[in-house]
C-alpha cells in the first residue's frame, strides 16, 4: 500500500502542479478531479495511470484523435432521476443525450482502435454500447432543445389547432384593421402591440365604434388600444390549446423521466468516466507543456534521473525566456544515499525538490520532463522535511519541529521509503545537532532506505565517504568568479565556500582573517582541502572543454587541409597529362624533322612515305592502348559515381515505394469497403467531418443535407452514414 502525507507534497509543490493541470480540464468536474491528484496506493494502479497518459498523449499523432470528452454536469437530472415523482426539464434530457451519444463515441472508438490504446480501452470495458436512452430523448426533443411535434399524437394535434387559431387571430386582427381604417377610426400608426397582443390604434373620439376589449391607452389619451371582438374570441381559444399543450409536455416529460430512471446508475458512471478522461487528457496536455515523457520503470530499486528537470520551475522560467539547468542524479542499491554539499544558493534545495517531485508526479500518472533513457522505480513511502518548519500554532522553534519530523521518519523508514531532507541537522549547536545528525543517518542507511540529504556538516560528509551505500555529491561552483554553475557533481564533497564569499561581498580580509583563528585548524584544512579539490575539478574540465574544443578546431583543420591537398593533387595530375602531352608532341615534331632532313639529302619519296607511315602506326597503337586506360578509368569512375547516388537516393526511393504501397492499401480498402445505400431522412455526415445533418432529397447522385441552420449539396460517394431514418 503506497502512503505518500500530505505534508510531503506540500514540501515538494505538488498542489500547484494539480492547480497547473486543472487549469487545462474542460469541465467543472475534471478540475474539481484534477484538484484531488494523488499518489497511487498500488503500483499496478500506478502502472495504468501512466499508460493511460501515454497513450493519450501519443493519439495527437493518429489520424482520427480520441472525440471530444467536454460535457455539461448532469449532476441535478441524476439526482431528480433518484426523487420519486420529480420530473427533469427538456434542458436536462438534452445534457443526458449528449453525455450518453459522447460515452457511446468512446466506446465505438476504442473498440475499433483497442489495438493502439489497449489500456484506454480497458479504461471503457465495463461499459456496453447502449442507445436506447439517447434514441427515445432524440425522439422525443429535437437538437435545438424543442419538444419535437411528433412527441405524442396529441401534442401534434394541439399543435396544428394553435397554427389553425393563430392563422384565424390574424386573419380576423387583418380584417378588423382594413374596414375600420376604411372609416377613419384608426390613427397614423394604425396597430400596435400591448402585453404581446396586437391591437388597433384607435383615435380616442371613436373609441365607442369599434368593439372590441380596450387593453390600454397611449400618455396623452389621444390614442385608445383596443383588441377586436373576433380576435379577442381566438386568443381565449388560443390560451386554452397553449395550457393543454403545456400539460401534454409535462405529461410526456413525466413519461420519459419514468423510462429514463433506471439509466440513473449508468448516468452517474457516464459522468464519472468522461470527468476521468478530462483528467487523463489534461495531464497529457501538461506533459506537451513540460516535455514529460513516460521513463523506463524499474522492478528493480533503483532511480536514474537523466537531465531531470523541475516542471514549476521550467514553465516559470520559459515564461521569463531563461535557461533551466537539468540535473543528472542516480541512487541504486549499491549507492543509495547521496550527502550534497556546497554554498548556499547554489541549487541544492532544488535539485532536491527535484527529484522528491519526479517521483510524486510518476506515481500519481504523469509524464515527468527527463531524457529518455532515465529508469525509476515506486516508494511505499516518499518523507521530506524541506524549509523552515517553525510551528507558531504550537509554540515549537524550526529544531524541535525537527526533531519531531526525525522521530517520525525513524518510526516510517525502511527499504521501500525515499527521504529527502534539506539542511540536516541545522537548527541547534553545530557540534550537537551534527552528532545527532549523524546517528540519524546512520539508523536511515542501518534500515536500507533510499534518500537525498543536503548539509553543510563536515562530519555527515566524512560519514557518506565512509559507508559504502552512500556517496557524496556537491553542487558545482566557480572557484574564481564564486559563481555557481548548478551542474551536481557526484562523488566529492563541496566546500561551503565561507570566507571565500564574505570576501567577494566586501567583508575586510582582517575580520576573516580574524574568523579563521576562532575556527578549529583540522576544519578550515578540511573545508580548504575540499575547496582545492573542487577548484581542480573546476581547473580541469575547463581543461577538458578546452582540449575538445581545440580538438574540433584541429578536426575542421584537418578536413580542410585534405580538401586543399586533393585539390593540389588535383592540379598536378594535370599538369603531367598536359607535360606528357606536350613531350609526345615534342618527339613527334623531331621525328618529322629528321625524316624531313634526310628526304632533303636523298630525295627518296617511298622512304619518306615509308616512315611516316611506320611513325603513323606506332602513334596510333599508343593510342588505342592510351583510349583503353581512358575507357577503364572511365567506366571505374562512372560506376563509383553511379554507387555513390544510388545509396544516397535509396532510401527515398525505399520511402517513396512504402508510401506508394500505404496509399495503395488505402485505396484498396475504400474499394473493398461495401458502400452504405443512404435514403430520405438518414442522419449523415461528411467523411472525416463532425457536422451531423440528415437528407432532404436524393437525386443523381447529389444529396441535399439539412444541417438544421443551413442545407447544402454533396455527393453521396462523400458521406457517411451515422443513423438510419426511422421506419
Amino acid at each position: 500500500m503506497i502512503k505518500i502525507s500530505p505534508k510531503s507534497l506540500e514540501d515538494l509543490e505538488f498542489p500547484e502542479v494539480r492547480q497547473q493541470v486543472s487549469e487545462l480540464c474542460v469541465t467543472g468536474l475534471g478540475k474539481e478531479k484534477a484538484l484531488g491528484i494523488e499518489p497511487y496506493p498500488s503500483g499496478n494502479e500506478t502502472v495504468f495511470g501512466l499508460k493511460q497518459t501515454h497513450e493519450y498523449v501519443s493519439s495527437k499523432n493518429q489520424e482520427k484523435p480520441i472525440p471530444n470528452h467536454g460535457f455539461e454536469n448532469i449532476s441535478q437530472e441524476i439526482k431528480l432521476l433518484g426523487l420519486e415523482g420529480a420530473v427533469v426539464e427538456i434542458s436536462g434530457f438534452r445534457k443526458i443525450s449528449a453525455i450518453t451519444e459522447m460515452v457511446n463515441a468512446h466506446l465505438k472508438y476504442f473498440q475499433k482502435h483497442g489495438e493502439i490504446y489497449p489500456t484506454l480501452k480497458k479504461t471503457v470495458s465495463h461499459l456496453d454500447f447502449d442507445t436506447h436512452l439517447s434514441d427515445k430523448i432524440n425522439a422525443i426533443i429535437d437538437k435545438f432543445g424543442e419538444m419535437k411535434e411528433d412527441a405524442s399524437p396529441l401534442l401534434q394535434n394541439i399543435r396544428r389547432s394553435i397554427n389553425s387559431v393563430k392563422g384565424q387571430i390574424n386573419s380576423s386582427f387583418n380584417a378588423a384593421l382594413t374596414t375600420n381604417n376604411s372609416y377613419g377610426y384608426l390613427d397614423e400608426i394604425r396597430e400596435s402591440v400591448v402585453e404581446n397582443v396586437r391591437v388597433l390604434a384607435v383615435k380616442s373620439m371613436y373609441r365607442r365604434k369599434v368593439k372590441g376589449g380596450i387593453l390600454g391607452n397611449s400618455k396623452t389619451g389621444s390614442i385608445v388600444y383596443i383588441q377586436p371582438e373576433a380576435t379577442h374570441h381566438y386568443t381565449r381559444e388560443l390560451n386554452n390549446l397553449e395550457y393543454e399543450e403545456r400539460e401534454e409536455i409535462k405529461r410526456i416529460l413525466k413519461e420519459l423521466t419514468e423510462f429514463s430512471r433506471p439509466y440513473r446508475e449508468i448516468l452517474i458512471e457516464y459522468q464519472e468516466l468522461l470527468s476521468d478522461f478530462d483528467v487523463i487528457a489534461a495531464k497529457s496536455k501538461y506533459a506537451e507543456k513540460i516535455n514529460g515523457i513516460l521513463p523506463k520503470l524499474s522492478k528493480n530499486r533503483e532511480l536514474q534521473l537523466i537531465d531531470a528537470y523541475h516542471p514549476l520551475l521550467y514553465i516559470s522560467n520559459k515564461k521569463k525566456g531563461e535557461k533551466t539547468f537539468p540535473q543528472s542524479i542516480s541512487l541504486k542499491q549499491d549507492n543509495r544515499i547521496m550527502v550534497i554539499s556546497g554554498p548556499n544558493a547554489g541549487g541544492k534545495s532544488i535539485t532536491l525538490k527535484t527529484v522528491g517531485l519526479l517521483q510524486v508526479m510518476l506515481q500519481s500518472g504523469m509524464l515527468i520532463p527527463v531524457h529518455e533513457y532515465s529508469s525509476m522505480c515506486f516508494f511505499r513511502k516518499v518523507l521530506t522535511d524541506i524549509g523552515d518548519n517553525q510551528s507558531i500554532e504550537n509554540h515549537l522553534s524550526t529544531y524541535s519541529y525537527r526533531l519531531k519530523n526525525m522521530n517520525r521518519f525513524l518510526r516510517k523508514c525502511d527499504d521501500k521509503t525515499l527521504f529527502l531532507i534539506d539542511e540536516f541537522g541545522t537548527g541547534s549547536d553545530p557540534e550537537l545537532g551534527g552528532a545527532l545528525a549523524e546517528t540519524f543517518l546512520e539508523v536511515f542507511y542501518e534500515k536500507g532506505s533510499y534518500g537525498i540529504l543536503t548539509t553543510h556538516y563536515a562530519n555527515l560528509k566524512k560519514l557518506a565517504g565512509e559507508l559504502p551505500e552512500m556517496s557524496n555529491a556537491n553542487m558545482m561552483f566557480d572557484s574564481q568568479t564564486l559563481e555557481p554553475v548548478y551542474k551536481l557533481q557526484a562523488g566529492e564533497a563541496g566546500s561551503s565556500f565561507t570566507f571565500e564569499v564574505a570576501q567577494k561581498n566586501g567583508i575586510p580580509y582582517s575580520l576573516i582573517n580574524r574568523s579563521k583563528k576562532k575556527v578549529e585548524r583540522g576544519k578550515i584544512l578540511f573545508d580548504r582541502s575540499i575547496a582545492k579539490l573542487q577548484k581542480e575539478r573546476s581547473d580541469l574540465r575547463k581543461t577538458t572543454d578546452s582540449l575538445k574544443e581545440k580538438e574540433q578546431k584541429a578536426s575542421k583543420e584537418q578536413d580542410k587541409l585534405n580538401l586543399i591537398n586533393s585539390k593540389i593533387q588535383q592540379k598536378l595530375e594535370s599538369y603531367q597529362e598536359l607535360y606528357d602531352a606536350n613531350q609526345r608532341l615534342v618527339y613527334l615534331g623531331q621525328k618529322v624533322d629528321d625524316l624531313s632532313e634526310k628526304y632533303f639529302q636523298n630525295k627518296k619519296k617511298s622512304d619518306l612515305i615509308g616512315e611516316l607511315l611506320k611513325l603513323v602506326e606506332i602513334e596510333n597503337s599508343k593510342r588505342k592502348k592510351e583510349n583503353t586506360k581512358q575507357v577503364k578509368a572511365k567506366k571505374a569512375k562512372e560506376r563509383q559515381l553511379k554507387d555513390e547516388v544510388e545509396k544516397k537516393i535509396a532510401p527515398i526511393r525505399q520511402e517513396k515505394v512504402e508510401k506508394k504501397k500505404k496509399d495503395q492499401e488505402i485505396k484498396q480498402k475504400e474499394a473493398n469497403k461495401p458502400k452504405q445505400k443512404l435514403k430520405i431522412g438518414d442522419r449523415v455526415r461528411l467523411e472525416d467531418g463532425k457536422a451531423v445533418g440528415s437528407i432532404d432529397s436524393l437525386e443523381k447522385g447529389k444529396a441535399i443535407v439539412n444541417y438544421g441552420i443551413f442545407t447544402t449539396s454533396v455527393g453521396v460517394e462523400q458521406l457517411e452514414l451515422v443513423q438510419s431514418a426511422k421506419k
